[in-house]
């Protein structure tokens, strides 16, 4: 019988809380929040939970949440970060984590550190921006510092294990095990559900903003490079859209992960990008091109404003609750559709390959009925929770640390058998090119 923490119970943690009270190996499902709300208001629905109030920006309030505790399960913003990793090897849990992180206190853990004077341009990284540098930097000292200390205490930590990354990263290395080798994979996700009222993001809106708002990163000739913000389209129209699509390029783990592990993992693979669409993209494109998503203060008549901020305070939250869901659905829909697609690019038996790997899952409408909750809750809260159900099974035998790329061809298949078993499924597609 395992005990979990539940650290952060909003959209995301409350999904995977509900779904780890129901986990007959579970004993005891503890979550907290600095919001005693979202607390009581999970704590109120499950059979098996504890509610406590956590200061996640203190270690030490963590630590005495997780006493005892086999599972950390990580949802809060990404400036506690630090915080819960050091909190996790103090108790010695597992760790998993919804993010890959770009937190600065974790970049500066591996620019401190004698193993970073060693790092020689690693994998000829040409990348320009500040923030992907620490992205990289962060990442580093996850794999290279913390990896090891969780080894050393016989846990292990998952990092990247939402749906993006996470559950996309399970459907690439799916994917790519069709190949002999591989040369390009692309990461594509369309946010179909659009809301009659004004709703242009279902999940957290400074997370959306702030990875709109910044160059992105993919991971090309075998380098990592900057590129821009909503640039280097693609369209694209599978046989389940009634409509072509434009895809843009957008700040993402899943570039920056399988490049790390792109010759373990990959079969060589030289090129990786994410690419991204749907409402919320068609609304920031135009705030950024007018430069609303600068985080550059100026001054407006007289006064000092940061225009990311202030476009921001002007965004509805995304809604966590049934009564707002129920609410936005009552209203109506103008869409309820979506894509999540790995296609992957590579030589198969001597012959140019493409392998199309769609993830199907339930729309908005669905999710509502099978949980209360939206389709973004319902991908990533049930995306991380199958991690979850796989820790509280034991079916990891890894030690250190490892991102959700990096599971073993059986875990994969474990992983999507979970998934199959709440409507999340993959259908493939090898093609000669």
């Amino acid at each position: 019988m395992k005990k979990v923490l539940v650290l952060g119970v909003g959209a995301q943690g409350s999904a995977a809380a509900k779904r780890l009270d129901l986990e007959p190996n579970v004993e005891e499902v503890i979550c907290a929040d600095y919001d005693m709300k979202a607390v009581e208001n999970i704590v109120g629905s499950i059979k098996k939970g504890r509610g406590v109030q956590v200061d996640a920006h203190d270690k030490d309030s963590i630590v005495a949440a997780a006493q005892g505790v086999d599972l950390i399960l990580n949802g809060l913003p990404l400036e506690c970060t630090k915080n819960v990793l050091d909190a996790a090897l103090e108790v010695k849990a597992n760790y998993q984590d919804y993010a890959s992180t770009i937190a600065e206190n974790v970049a500066d853990v591996w620019r401190n550190s004698d193993e970073a004077k060693k790092d020689d341009n690693f994998l000829g990284e040409k990348v320009t921006s500040d923030a992907t540098k620490q992205w990289m930097d962060s990442l580093k000292a996850q794999f290279n510092i913390y990896g090891p200390k969780f080894k050393e205490i016989g846990k292990l930590a998952i990092v990247g294990t939402g749906s993006a990354p996470g559950l996309i990263c399970c459907a690439t290395r799916n994917a790519v095990r069709h190949l002999d080798t591989c040369d390009t994979i692309y990461n594509i996700v369309w946010e179909g559900a659009i809301a009659k009222r004004f709703q242009p993001f279902w999940w957290s809106p400074i997370t959306a903003l702030t990875d709109m708002s910044e160059e992105a990163l993919a991971f090309e000739n075998g380098q990592f490079v900057n590129t821009p913000a909503f640039g280097n389209p693609i369209k694209r129209q599978y046989d389940y859209m009634d409509e072509e699509i434009t895809f843009m390029e957008h700040s993402h783990d899943e570039p920056l992960q399988y490049g790390f592990n792109a010759k373990d993992y990959f079969k060589g693979c030289k090129n990786a990008y994410f690419k991204y669409a749907g409402a919320g993209m068609d609304f920031a494109k135009p705030l950024y091109e007018a430069g609303l998503l600068s985080h550059d203060e100026e001054e407006y008549k007289g006064n000092k404003i940061v225009p990311f901020d202030y476009v921001l305070t002007h965004i509805p939250p995304a809604p966590k609750y049934k009564d707002e869901i129920k609410a936005i659905i009552d209203e109506g829909l103008k869409k309820d559709s979506g894509c999540m697609v790995v296609e992957a690019y590579g030589k198969k038996d001597g012959k140019d390959t493409l392998v199309e790997t769609h993830v199907f899952a339930p729309g908005l409408v669905e999710s509502f009925e099978r949980a209360g909750i939206t389709a973004e809750m319902y991908l990533t809260g049930q995306g991380g929770f199958f991690f979850s159900k796989m820790f509280v099974n034991d079916q990891f035998d890894q030690t250190g640390l490892i991102s959700s790329d990096m599971l073993s061809d059986e875990q994969v298949d474990i992983y999507f058998g979970y998934a199959a078993e709440l409507g999340i499924t993959l259908d493939t597609k090898i093609k000669d090119l």
